[in-house]
């Protein structure tokens, strides 16, 4: 391999530019390749931003022979069988999360990678804000001790941006497969990645797109369309049992009635306590007092841009330094094994036990 990684862009989406941007700003990687079902759009997008190749066509940009890796940034359904083809072509590979639009395509991305003996990596970007960082610095010093309990949100009002998000077809669900999963995922993670056993969830149709609502604006994806429909939930509620007896509470939503948008995510210990997001906030007693310590991180340590160029750094590391990858595609399966449980619960009504 050239000293510098070469890599290529499936899918010139919204998404993308995050990964796009980041590349550019590492000096270790050549951006070579761009490739979108729009070929228009691909090569608007290597004009933009200096990319030499454009292609409407995957199979024809996975044929270069200088190319080492690929991010995967396209519609949910697309994850699996462009995954696939890129490993196949022996490239290395950030997939967007969710890693796929089930337990089973998961299973297969994994085989599939370790049979071409290629880097799978899960786009899993909040692990890399400061504030998990530091809150990890702290847990590691067994600030909050045996950690029991986490509550998580990511709740929209207003949020449906219509599109493939709104078509379970392409998305494979509603708020719980594209917010939840961010949630989900970072509460395992600061849990020590503890294995689910069961779940329970129910998730709720009752508000649709609400395209009509006036005042505030409306973020829609490429190729939106006012003559979409919505066949994803609006929200959902669920509670996840871990193997070392931890517990996660999670609430996602696109459209909710409540007074404004919500992302908190609290941790609970026996020895302390923090709130993770919007911020870090660690709580705790000491010298027999309640006290409460805001750990000093510059721009608060949840900037959405600094997080995408860490996970981009980190990728680019692990495959010209072998560094062990912080979400390897196992992370992935798991959380497709804890998506698919909730969706069963709330189909079924039932606590869903996680069988492997």
């Amino acid at each position: 391999m050239n000293q510098k990684l070469r890599v290529g862009i499936i899918g010139c989406g919204n998404i993308s530019h995050s990964h796009t941007q980041a590349y550019k700003n590492n000096p270790n990687v050549e951006l070579v390749a761009c490739c979108d079902i729009n070929e228009q759009r691909a090569k608007d997008y290597a004009k933009a931003y200096g990319i030499p190749n454009a292609f409407g066509s995957v199979d024809e940009m996975l044929k270069m022979k200088d190319l080492d890796a690929v991010s995967v940034c396209v519609w949910n359904n697309g994850h699996n069988p462009e995954t696939l083809k890129a490993l196949r072509a022996k490239k290395h590979v950030l997939c967007e999360k969710p890693l796929a639009m089930n337990t089973e395509q998961a299973l297969e991305m994994q085989r599939v990678a370790k049979e071409n003996d290629r880097l799978l990596m899960v786009g899993f970007v909040k692990r890399f804000a400061g504030t998990t960082t530091v809150f990890k610095d702290f847990d590691n010093k067994g600030t909050f001790g045996d950690i029991y309990l986490v509550k998580a949100k990511y709740l929209r009002r207003n949020g449906n941006p219509g599109g493939w998000f709104a078509d379970k077809e392409r998305s494979g669900g509603g708020p719980l497969i594209d917010l939840g999963v961010h949630v989900i995922d970072l509460s395992r993670y600061l849990l020590g990645k503890p294995k689910a056993v069961s779940v329970y969830g129910a998730t709720f149709n009752k508000l649709g797109m609400k395209k009509e609502i006036k005042g505030v604006s409306h973020w829609h994806p490429m190729d939106y369309s006012e003559k979409d429909k919505c066949t994803v939930e609006d929200a959902v509620i669920a509670m996840v049992r871990f193997d070392d007896g931890s517990v996660l509470e999670v609430e996602a939503s696109f459209t909710l009635n409540i007074k404004e948008g919500q992302t908190s995510l609290e941790v609970f210990g026996d020895k302390g306590g923090a709130l993770v997001e919007p911020r870090l906030e660690i709580f705790k007693d000491e010298n027999d007092y309640m006290v409460n310590i805001a750990p000093v991180i510059e721009d608060g340590g949840n900037v959405f841009g600094a997080m995408f160029q860490n996970e981009i750094d980190h990728f680019v590391d692990c495959i010209l330094n072998k560094k062990e990858c912080l979400c390897p595609v196992e992370d992935g399966v798991e959380l497709m094994r804890i998506l698919d449980a909730i969706y069963e619960s709330a189909k079924t009504g039932h606590e869903v036990i996680i069988k492997r």
